[in-house]
């Protein structure tokens, strides 16, 4: 989804959610700031439980600090029963202090440590435990059996190592596109997960995309950049574009897309640097060509 784009209106939401909907995609993804402009993640998620029927919701990522654990477990425990069991959790810790004085967090707490600690609690509210001397318990019970599945979010492997407690998998990214780094954390994953005694990790990553002519689309993600990395100084922004994400043309993404199957992705989360549905479009006659999910 398109929700770090200016003049986001429900129209643009919900036409880019449907044509996700409609289109090959296994899922739909968005992620959370607080001291902007996006939408917030939680009311969005309702929305797009209602405007969709198939795909996966994929939170990417909401970051547990930012709220108070409780609500925020109803909240996405609504979110799941709205979408009909179709919620994925993605989790992390987040980059922006900024976010963190935003709601009165503190910036300390910004540590796994701290993060797994506010997913136990969300998993006990899920799986219909007490957490205070009620009468009854927090609902509604999630329509997934012990809550969605929940992915970290993160591009470290001391976190990855950390997470195969309490996730089901990851939701990476990759700024430059090196398989062979995303293939080295992805390996890191399967090997903690393997120790940890647990079922092979879902392997996600993302990368930011524009489809076009090259220089149309780098500019397209020049641009995007600059407004979305706004808490870093712009000569560092303009420095590091010319070789973040994709642009280029469908075959070009086709035969990127193909190289991170082949280290084993099961998902790639294409970032949207416009709101012009049709990028989403192009992107799906990409998609289509592996096949529907």
């Amino acid at each position: 989804m398109p929700v770090m784009e200016p003049d986001l209106d429900a129209a643009t939401l919900r036409t880019w959610a449907r044509a996700i909907d409609d289109g090959p995609f296994s899922a739909l993804c968005w992620g959370e700031r607080i001291a902007f402009d996006n939408p917030d993640s939680l009311t969005l998620l309702g929305a797009l439980a209602a405007w969709t029927d198939r795909v996966r919701l994929v939170t990417t990522v909401v970051v547990p600090q930012l709220h108070d654990p409780v609500l925020l477990a109803k909240g996405l425990a609504t979110g799941d029963v709205l979408s009909g069991g179709r919620l994925t959790v993605g989790i992390g810790v987040g980059g922006r202090h900024e976010d963190y004085r935003a709601v009165g967090a503190d910036p300390a707490t910004q540590t796994m440590r701290e993060m797994a600690e506010r997913v136990a609690v969300m998993k006990r509210v899920w799986a219909g435990e007490k957490v205070t001397e009620s009468v009854l318990p927090v609902g509604p019970p999630p329509v997934q059996s012990g809550g969605p599945p929940l992915l970290v979010g993160t591009i470290g492997p001391k976190t990855v190592r950390s997470a195969a407690a309490w996730a089901d998998g990851m939701a990476g990214t990759t700024l430059d596109l090196d398989t062979g780094k995303q293939n080295e954390l992805f390996d890191i994953a399967r090997s903690a997960w393997a120790q940890a005694g647990k079922p092979a990790p879902h392997l996600a990553t993302s990368f930011w995309f524009a489809l076009g002519a090259a220089d149309t689309a780098r500019d397209q993600v020049h641009r995007h950049l600059r407004r979305y990395m706004n808490w870093i100084p712009v000569e560092f922004v303009d420095a590091m574009a010319p070789t973040t994400g994709f642009a280029g043309s469908e075959d070009e993404l086709h035969r990127v897309l193909r190289r991170f199957r082949d280290i084993g992705a099961d998902e790639v989360h294409l970032i949207p640097t416009s709101a012009d549905v049709d990028q989403v479009r192009r992107a799906a006659e990409v998609v289509r060509e592996f096949g529907e999910p």
